[in-house]
């Protein structure tokens, strides 16, 4: 893993065109966005910048400026597609020494991309990837939604991504470490090529994220606030030294569900899980819970070496030590709303957001914090499709309450 040194971020970038070399296609309206076509990212060890005629997927589909394989599942067919968005997009790299995005032929991690629309209504939304995708994830759930509604929108693949994301760094950690100061280096620099761009720094910067995307933005408002305007969180990974996270309750529900006559219903429900969420289960031990617990015990217990279902979080001071690296303490320092779906079938909520909402409460911050409890919600909105009469998606409320000023706690 890269040492990030954040002098690093006054660094020259390498300025190269698009179209060649497994880059991005170029677009086709340099008259909208010509002034704009030689700016930098600070820091950036290379880029592409691209002037579009549309920044949402809707264009950046067909030009080569987004990948759907990182944002599949992540929403349901019935969202609205946002298109009609010119601007400027930059895609590049950070210096960073690990290889496990392969985007655009690069294999390099620490890739961003920053859109910059021509009708700019002086905001700034800056995120990181859910779970271990990449740059693009957020493209659908969130790029379209605020470039449509005028804002500019930033992301980041966190500096490692995949199911391998954990041979990224030396100590137990390192990897997750690097998710956070990669988001506050993606924020500075952004908030730098934004002011270039139209001659003031954004008015309002906003951190959102899903999941490991919701992590980020939890941990930045507590550690980074000066860097933010408020924060918007959908089901956020939590992180607790004593407990809870995903260490705690996983093997749990995959040894309820592993029983030699079949699943043990009251043990799953005991680990936290929604017994109407029962139908989600057998998909969730297929496609999660086992791969899940395999590889942050990988990233945060290296020296475990038993199964899934055996693990015990309790007896594991090396985990319990490397999990207090990246954990949450619920002491906001910016406006946060955080929104999770009552059946979520891989983070339960009473495991973690109902947790965090109490932790922030502790901390004496409950009025920075809008805590929104969302019935029949799942962990991602692509099992609304299959599901359409047991659940309800996730990703409209997420959305508005980005862009809605007049829901924000402690404004106004």
């Amino acid at each position: 893993m890269h040492r990030i040194v954040i002098s690093a971020l006054l660094m020259t970038a390498t300025i190269v065109t698009a179209g060649s070399g497994g880059t991005p296609a170029t677009g086709s309206q340099p008259d909208l966005c010509a002034p704009a076509k030689h700016l930098r990212m600070p820091g950036a060890a290379y880029q592409v910048n691209a002037c579009l005629a549309d920044l949402t997927t809707a264009g950046t589909v067909t030009t080569g400026h987004t990948n759907p394989a990182d944002y599949t599942g992540l929403t349901h067919a019935a969202l609205p597609q946002q298109s009609g968005v010119p601007g400027v997009q930059i895609d590049g790299y950070f210096p960073d020494s690990s290889t496990t995005n392969t985007n655009h032929g690069w294999n390099h991690d620490s890739q961003f991309v920053l859109r910059l629309p021509t009708h700019w209504n002086g905001g700034l939304v800056v995120s990181g990837s859910p779970g271990v995708r990449a740059q693009y994830a957020n493209d659908k759930a969130i790029s379209d939604w605020v470039l449509a509604h005028g804002f500019a929108f930033a992301a980041t693949d966190k500096g490692n991504t995949g199911s391998n994301f954990f041979t990224d760094g030396i100590r137990p950690g390192d990897a997750i470490v690097e998710w956070n100061l990669r988001m506050t280096q993606l924020t500075l620099a952004a908030r730098a090529t934004v002011t270039a761009r139209y001659g003031k720094p954004p008015a309002r910067t906003i951190a959102a994220g899903i999941s490991n995307g919701g992590y980020l933005v939890r941990w930045q408002l507590e550690n980074h606030p000066e860097l933010y305007t408020r924060g918007v969180d959908l089901e956020g990974t939590l992180w607790s030294r004593n407990g809870p996270n995903l260490l705690t309750f996983l093997p749990p529900a995959i040894r309820g569900y592993e029983r030699p006559n079949g699943p043990d219903h009251n043990a799953i429900v005991a680990a936290g899980f929604d017994p109407r969420s029962d139908f989600l289960w057998n998909y969730h031990y297929t496609v999660y819970w086992k791969l899940t617990q395999r590889i942050y015990a990988s990233e945060l217990d290296p020296s475990y070496h038993g199964t899934e279902a055996d693990y015990v979080y309790a007896a594991r001071p090396q985990a319990q030590q490397a999990v207090g690296r990246i954990a949450l303490t619920g002491r906001i320092g910016r406006p946060l709303i955080t929104l999770q779906g009552t059946l979520d079938s891989l983070l339960p909520i009473t495991q973690d957001s109902d947790r965090y909402a109490a932790m922030v409460k502790q901390s004496g911050r409950q009025r920075l914090h809008t805590y929104r409890r969302i019935d029949g919600g799942n962990h991602v909105d692509g099992l609304v499709d299959t599901f359409p009469d047991l659940l309800n998606p996730l990703v409209p409320p997420f959305q508005h309450s980005i862009t809605d000023d007049s829901r924000q706690p402690g404004v106004g």
